[in-house]
């Protein structure tokens, strides 16, 4: 129930709600964890900053990897899918972790698909399984072809309303509310016309997405800001791994085209498709034993080094010939519809790709259930980072991991609301970040793209930062899109300290001057916000070269 505060101020908090667990986010995390949080007797509250079913998870198209032994995997094995993730991790994967998250996988699909979501089959009545890079084996399993994320976000949507999960849509989350202890116990929202809100709670989930807006071209939606990363950092956690920023290889090529591109699943390769340069020369060949299902960051560097040497004129994409896959329109229906509007049939038509952001291998650290190192803050999905993605993600782990530590996180806010571990929401102080510093969005994306994407180097990297201090201002956080400027602000400068740190290139960070990967480098770097509210390397700092 909402009560109204009686302050005339416009910017302070005009109403009041409250729950034992506040969900951020509408995706695969966020409403797994809620649904699971309400069979648990939890009050529940999700705040989506779109409609429920606008997160990243929808367009989510080449599948879930796992291992289904009741499906006859007799030549797969967890621990075969725990060897690849490692493998494409570059090294910083926790193992541990990584292996209880991908353990978790088959009964999570289980109760997915109990509530109703539909996959793919095949001839003989089994789930159909497609191969993706950096897999050894066939078992990603997917729905609609190529459809995979709206399927399993159509699913949980329809069983969120029929469970009547409480939903506040078009409302953004600003900053935790903190107990003089330093524990979250809520927190302020503004609605799509800015009128500010608090919510009260012991327990909040941040499980709002990635990243992608950083850069000029992404496969995420407009709303990937950042959001959750800076509301953590504001609220005293910590993040890691935040300079690895996975590119997708192939995503669909169109002129000038700016904010989400169509992507173009790697389940297309995994068919048979490969890469091939402006003169019909393979993209791939020679580069690495896994050929066009290389893991991702090998593909992507091998697709931009290739456009640095413009073969048949084309500097800017190159192709991936999918003409001798046959029905082609049935199982890839997403690619086919994007090819499409661009005039392309790709049963004919080699189609246009190139690199863009992705996926964020880093986040917020917290454990394989979802708690971080501040009481009552927790996150899962792409805002997580529990080490299952290293330094660079497999391809189909992360709707895997945001249906297995959805779960699990609300199981943990449940034990830990019972032993005592939280804090009365009544005592969370209204946050003093009622202005943070804001670069102007254009100029951030730009300075971005050029500077610290796929190949970046200790020049570019210094350019970047000094772009971002010149055009930065504080800002009051009044609006959606200044509290998602102030959040791409912030994470843009973690980055940067992070990937400048970094000298050496592991898996999706390449630094041109540091081509080599150093064993000096094999851990992961945490960073939080100083006292004046910028991010600072929170773990020491290696002396290399002393005696």
């Amino acid at each position: 129930m909402n009560t109204p505060v009686n302050d005339p101020q416009a910017k302070t908090p005009v109403w009041e709600a409250r729950a034992d667990l506040v969900v951020i986010g509408s995706g695969v995390a966020g409403l797994t964890a809620a649904l699971r949080a309400q069979v648990l007797g939890l009050h529940v509250l999700v705040v989506t900053k779109a409609a429920v079913a606008d997160g990243n998870t929808r367009w989510a198209q080449g599948g879930v990897a796992v291992v289904l032994e009741n499906e006859h995997d007799l030549d797969d094995s967890v621990e075969k899918h725990a060897e690849d993730t490692f493998t494409a991790g570059a090294g910083l994967v926790d193992e541990v972790a990584a292996r209880s998250i991908l353990d978790g996988g088959p009964a999570a699909i289980a109760r997915l698909r109990a509530d109703g979501a539909t996959f793919d089959s095949s001839g003989d009545g089994l789930l159909a399984r497609t191969r993706e890079g950096g897999h050894s084996a066939f078992r990603v399993i997917h729905a609609g072809g190529d459809a995979t994320g709206a399927e399993v976000e159509r699913a949980l949507v329809a069983q969120a309303g029929q469970a009547r999960v409480p939903v506040l849509e078009h409302h953004i989350a600003v900053d935790a509310l903190r107990t003089p202890g330093g524990r979250v116990a809520g927190v302020t929202v503004l609605d799509r016309n800015g009128v500010p809100g608090v919510v009260r709670a012991p327990a909040v989930l941040l499980a709002s997405g990635g990243v992608g807006q950083l850069y000029q071209a992404t496969s995420n939606p407009e709303i990937a800001t950042g959001d959750g990363l800076a509301l953590a950092l504001r609220a005293g956690a910590t993040v890691a791994d935040i300079e690895f920023v996975q590119f997708h290889p192939t995503v669909l090529y169109t002129p000038g085209a700016r904010g989400r591109c169509p992507l173009v699943t790697e389940a297309v390769r995994g068919e048979g498709a490969t890469l091939v340069d402006g003169a019909g020369a393979s993209v791939m060949h020679g580069v690495h034993p896994l050929g066009d299902l290389a893991p991702r960051d090998v593909v992507s560097a091998a697709i931009t080094r290739r456009m640095l040497t413009a073969p048949g004129g084309v500097d800017d994409h190159v192709f991936l010939d999918a003409t001798g896959i046959a029905g082609f329109a049935q199982r890839f229906p997403t690619v086919f519809a994007a090819c499409a509007v661009l005039g392309l049939d790709p049963a004919r038509d080699p189609i246009p790709v190139t690199p863009a952001a992705h996926f964020s291998c880093g986040g917020v650290v917290t454990t394989v259930d979802g708690r971080s190192s501040v009481p009552g803050l927790y996150a899962a999905g792409e805002v997580a980072r529990t080490g299952l993605h290293g330094a660079n993600r497999l391809a189909s782990n992360s709707l895997l991991e945001g249906l297995v530590v959805g779960q699990r996180v609300a199981e943990a806010v449940s034990a830990d609301l019972a032993a005592g571990l939280l804090a009365d929401p009544s005592r969370g102080r209204l946050p003093s970040w009622t202005t943070a510093p804001t670069a102007e969005r254009d100029a951030l994306q730009r300075v971005m793209s050029r500077y610290a994407a796929i190949g970046r180097d200790a020049d570019g990297l210094a350019a970047a930062g000094s772009v971002l201090d010149l055009s930065t201002q504080d800002s009051p956080l009044w609006t959606h899109a200044a509290v998602e400027d102030a959040a791409l602000t912030v994470v843009a400068q973690a980055l940067l300290t992070a990937a400048d740190r970094r000298t050496e290139s592991r898996g999706c960070h390449v630094r041109t001057d540091f081509p080599a990967s150093a064993e000096t480098w094999r851990r992961s770097q945490h960073i939080r916000l100083s006292l004046s509210g910028q991010p600072v390397l929170a773990d020491p700092i290696p002396l290399e070269g002393v005696a």
